[in-house]
């Protein structure tokens, strides 16, 4: 017998239910696709690494890490696995091989789905200097992972034969249970979000809510805390202020200052003709205020009563004050510079004698 002969018949050799031939194939095919695998990993990273270089975006350093995550053994266990569509084998080793492939190519799923999630929080925070802001959404970024890898977990459960209609029936349940009992916390969180998302305030904003009022100086998943004047903190529940109307003095750009005093009946026609001129002269003369209108506004029970309005041109209370107390001194000044006097609560008595 010849030496082709022989060959022959060392390839057509069973064992195991295969031929000789059919291992040395599928040890080709096993060699081959991590060949493809490992020749088609350094493509992808050379490719992205000269994206890298170029372009300004992490998003390619983000792929670059998605691509180092798939390491070796995944390619070589995938190139072993398809080595084996080429041989006979007992249907449960393979199914079991199969199994493991499924759970493997899932948690690999899981992993991109992941990081891609961290990729766009870390876009989303990168601006964000305060705690609360980066906090809300790195919750929000875990919950979008918890519910990327529960749908890849039922996504492998359902390829590998398991019925996952009674298995979601019987998790809807339970999160349904879930839910009704940390009502109160989730309305909280979500509230966390819309703060995070819409925004009304932010730490050192001074604001109102309903009898509170204080500057904000913490935000935090389930409470917000502002600080009052009077110097004591408060502590409110972010489902509280999501429901609530809420006054935000430092989106304020200039405040209308309405106030409004009194002269004496005594006071001449003539003094009060020239008091809104004077008045406005004044307020005009304020560095930070713009006059309005100012009239003579009513007669009440001890007093001829002037109505006065401006804008005070800045969104501070200080300034407020500042500007309103200068107004005010010469206010009083011009009064009694006119021989006028201030109207205060009196009662006149007449007494008749027979």
């Amino acid at each position: 017998m010849d030496f082709n002969g022989e060959i022959q018949i060392i390839l057509e050799k069973n064992l195991f239910g295969n031929t000789v031939a059919d291992y040395l194939l599928a040890l080709a095919v096993f060699g081959l696709a991590l060949f493809v695998f490992k020749v088609f990993r350094e493509m992808v990273l050379t490719r992205l690494k000269t994206l890298a270089e170029k372009t300004e975006t992490d998003l390619d350093e983000t792929l670059i890490d998605i691509i180092r995550s798939l390491r070796p053994p995944f390619y070589l266990f995938i190139s072993f696995y398809i080595s084996l569509l080429f041989v006979d084998m007992h249907e449960v080793v393979f199914k079991g091989v199969t199994y493991i492939l499924i759970i493997w190519v899932g948690y690999q799923v899981g992993i991109v789905f992941s990081a891609l999630i961290d990729y766009v929080i870390r876009k989303k925070t990168a601006a964000e200097k305060e705690a609360h802001t980066q906090a809300a959404a790195h919750l929000l970024g875990t919950i979008v992972k918890v519910v990327a890898w529960i749908v890849v977990i039922i996504f492998v459960l359902s390829n590998m034969g398991v019925n996952v209609n009674s298995l979601m029936g019987a998790l809807g349940i339970g999160g349904l249970a879930v839910a009704l009992a940390v009502q109160n916390i989730l309305n909280d969180l979500f509230s966390s979000f819309s703060i995070y998302f819409d925004k009304p305030f932010e730490v050192g904003d001074f604001i109102m809510v309903g009898e509170h009022m204080g500057i904000v100086e913490y935000i935090g998943v389930k409470t917000t805390r502002i600080r009052a004047l009077q110097g004591e903190e408060i502590v409110l529940s972010n489902q509280e202020l999501t429901t609530a109307r809420i006054q935000n003095f430092k989106k304020l750009k200039e405040r209308r200052v309405a106030f409004r005093f009194g002269v004496t009946y005594e006071t001449s026609n003539e003094v009060l003709k020239k008091i809104p001129g004077k008045v406005k002269k004044i307020i005009e003369e304020a560095e930070m205020a713009r006059f309005d209108r100012a009239h003579f506004y009513r007669f009440d029970d001890s007093a001829l009563t002037f109505e006065v309005v401006y804008f005070l041109l800045s969104a501070e209370y200080v300034d407020y004050m500042d500007t309103q107390q200068e107004i005010n001194l010469k206010i009083k000044a011009m009064v009694e510079k006119e021989g006028a006097g201030f109207a205060y609560p009196t009662r006149t008595v007449h007494v008749h004698s027979n």
